[in-house]
């Protein structure tokens, strides 16, 4: 399994390939997500991991654009990020996204009206948001995150993301995506 860390920072994840535009990180590669193309050729990776990394990216559509591109078919991407409500979204000067659950919905098909932006296709396997201990405790985390076993509920998190979320706080949401390409129809 080939491994992609795209900003990799010092805690590059074992046995990945780190890419990062610091030079005074984990990083195999330094080169920054924000400048396409990425030193790779289509196709390369099972598995491509953002920890923490999306919401510091200038333009997401060309960063997902290349992820997409030399992710093999078939492959996760997984992205983890804070939710936009939560303080450490817009505590770091160099967070220029704050993102939501739907964030995403471009390139998933959940926005039919918006294709256009974009060729990719990811299909959502896992989307996950974290709150904090005492939301956790009172029941909220498993409330917003039923939509993962039950896709009925979804209106729930979206309802919490809507109308709640900014009194009963996100944490981080975690995105897990399998990469669609048309070689797999």
């Amino acid at each position: 399994m080939k491994i992609l860390d795209i900003g990799c920072g010092t805690h590059k994840t074992p046995g990945a390939i780190g890419i990062d535009n610091n030079p005074h990180t984990d990083a195999d590669i330094i080169h920054d997500l924000d400048s396409a193309p990425y030193p790779f050729p289509d196709n390369e990776f099972d598995l491509i991991i953002g920890n923490q990394v999306i919401e510091h990216v200038r333009d997401v559509m060309l960063v997902v654009a290349e992820l997409y591109r030399i992710a093999k078919p078939g492959a996760l991407i997984r992205l983890d990020t804070p939710h936009y409500s939560d303080i450490a979204s817009y505590t770091d000067p160099t967070h220029h996204r704050h993102l939501t659950t739907e964030s995403f919905s471009y390139f998933t098909g959940d926005r039919p009206d918006f294709g256009f932006y974009s060729h990719v296709r990811l299909h959502p396997v896992l989307i996950r948001v974290t709150m904090l201990k005492l939301w956790r405790l009172l029941g909220f985390q498993i409330l917003v995150n039923s939509h993962n076993r039950f896709p009925r509920l979804r209106f729930l998190r979206r309802f919490w993301e809507q109308y709640l979320c900014f009194i009963v706080r996100g944490k981080t949401i975690y995105f897990e995506f399998e990469v669609v390409k048309s070689t797999q129809i």
